[in-house]
């Protein structure tokens, strides 16, 4: 696991400090660490805002904000806070921000909810001391909480930020553009889509290990610009690098690119609830509810194709919703069906009732995952052989997210076939995978949450809750497997490619590369 987890280039604290200039392809959504659960908002916000636990540089959970936790029996859990740990503004951590923090992020316009399926109670014991009762065992509760930062109960109430502003109803409050938190870095500036400066906190409860006095963030939506900016010393790192620029990176004497597999799955996704479809010019049914017509779909997208011409060999074809190195992982099930000739695909559309194919919308980032919208152009041509055409819409990040997402009610998005990435890291076991984007979505357990496309299978369903719980190995092991076998037969999506992570950096960068795509500043010295 830990080579999987982490590349690791030397990381000695040298003696003068200096400012770090990085770039990404799009900008941090929001400084609310529970605005939404997506990666980049989660590491980035994770350099202002602590969690009870966090983890290593070889993905270990280690003591953050808790020195201790456990379970003093099968559904309670408790998490012992460390004493003396203060605020930006200098106010002290106390067991009552943390009830407030882990509330806030299972309450209304937070986008953490699917953490907190198993919770039924968040008490203060003692000054020192949260307990929480969770409704039936959950020996994962301390891995989903590794990526949820703590805030203060003081600040959020002074600026009217109790609650999370909603992103999918694009509402913005205080803590959308400002920040307080304990971790090691302050927000000293913040441009929402121009720039967002850092800072060191001096009073941080840890000892740093980082030589930073300055971190400036650009985003740069444009691949060609990083680059260059990168090359010319403008930028000290930039992470994401298109695959079409890594080989030239490399010959580059000031320049180094960091490389290994993410796990992070990319897939495509179907509207399989409504009964009509938003975007197509179908009437009075969804042709995506026929298995037939998602079958045929699924084998006409030739994942081989795109890794050789889209991704220039930096992908990992996966007909799984998980990719290897999560436990839960299936070897003998990842195993794509063989692609369909168009005459054979266009039979199984005719079979189905639509001789004549049909047409569909489809939503898409174009800063979110690596080639993003090429990948969706190239799906756009090989579904055009079969007689499906796709009008697609590729979008920034927040446009894409706010559309396709589910409401906070967990009514469906408005998104009638897309493209998602997932990655488990908050708890790297298959069950994130099940409980978050293939169960049923529930508005009561909070269940199926980013399950967009309403994918509903209730075998598979009772599957995942029985897993939760189990702690018999070979037991939950098989219960993987069976709920696996019902979403692959079940053609319920189009797993494209478990992603390269790809970042690169000025030779003077130290830095930590872990295979969750996470980017902790407190492991970042210039030389």
């Amino acid at each position: 696991m830990t080579a999987l987890a982490c590349a690791t280039l030397s990381v000695a604290p040298a003696v003068e400090a200096k400012t770090f200039k990085w770039a990404n392809s799009g900008d941090v959504s929001s400084m609310d660490p529970y605005a939404r659960q997506e990666t980049f908002l989660l590491t980035f916000n994770s350099n202002i805002y602590d969690p009870l636990i966090r983890r290593d540089k070889d993905l270990k959970l280690e003591p953050a904000l808790a020195t201790k936790w456990g379970q003093s029996d099968p559904t309670t859990w408790f998490f012992d806070i460390r004493p003396n740990v203060k605020f930006h503004d200098g106010t002290p951590l106390t067991a009552d921000d943390i009830v407030f923090s882990l509330n806030r992020a299972n309450g209304p316009g937070s986008n953490m909810g699917s953490n907190f399926v198993s919770v039924k109670e968040i008490k203060k014991v003692g000054d020192n001391r949260v307990e929480v009762t969770t409704k039936y065992p959950d020996p994962l509760l301390a891995d989903k909480w590794a990526a949820i930062g703590m805030m203060s109960k003081a600040w959020a109430e002074k600026n009217n930020a109790v609650n999370s502003a909603d992103m999918t109803k694009n509402e913005e409050n205080f803590a959308t553009r400002n920040a307080m938190g304990t971790g090691p870095f302050m927000l000293k500036e913040r441009k929402a889509g121009e720039r967002t400066v850092l800072v060191p906190n001096p009073n941080w409860w840890d000892k740093p290990v980082h030589n930073l006095t300055e971190v400036i963030f650009t985003p740069v939506a444009n691949p060609a610009t990083r680059v260059a900016a990168l090359k010319a010393g403008d930028i000290d790192m930039t992470y994401e690098v298109p695959p079409a620029d890594t080989e030239s990176l490399k010959k580059e004497a000031n320049v180094k690119v960091l490389e290994g597999p993410e796990t992070r799955v990319v897939f495509l996704g179907f509207d399989q609830e409504r009964p009509e479809l938003l975007e197509s010019n179908v009437k009075g049914k969804n042709p995506f509810k026929d298995k037939k017509v998602r079958e045929a779909i699924h084998r006409s997208v030739d994942v081989d194709a795109i890794k050789r011409t889209v991704m220039r060999g930096q992908s990992f074809p996966t007909n799984l919703m998980v990719a290897p190195g999560i436990n839960g992982y299936t070897k003998d099930l990842d195993k794509r069906p063989a692609l369909l000739k168009p005459e054979e695909a266009k039979k199984m559309l005719a079979d189905a009732g639509y001789p004549n194919g049909f047409e569909v919308g489809m939503d898409c980032p174009n800063d979110r995952y690596v080639n993003d919208e090429k990948i969706c152009q190239a799906v756009v041509a090989m579904l055009a052989r079969i007689g499906v055409k796709v009008n697609l819409r590729a979008q920034t990040r927040n446009l894409y997210f706010a559309k396709i997402l589910r409401k906070a009610d967990l009514s469906p998005g408005e998104t009638s076939f897309y493209m998602l990435g997932w990655s488990p890291a908050q708890t790297y076991d298959v069950h994130n995978v099940f409980e978050a984007l293939i169960q049923t979505p529930n508005k009561t357990t909070k269940k199926g949450q980013f399950n967009a496309g309403g994918y509903s299978n209730p075998a598979l369903d009772k599957l995942a809750d029985a897993m939760e719980q189990e702690t018999d190995k070979a037991k939950r092991d098989a219960m993987i497997k069976d709920a696996t076998k019902l979403y692959v037969d079940d053609f319920a999506y189009i797993p494209l490619h478990q992603q390269a992570v790809v970042w690169a950096a000025r030779k003077n960068i130290d830095l930590v590369q872990l295979a969750d795509n996470s980017f902790p500043l407190r492991f970042v010295n210039v030389k």
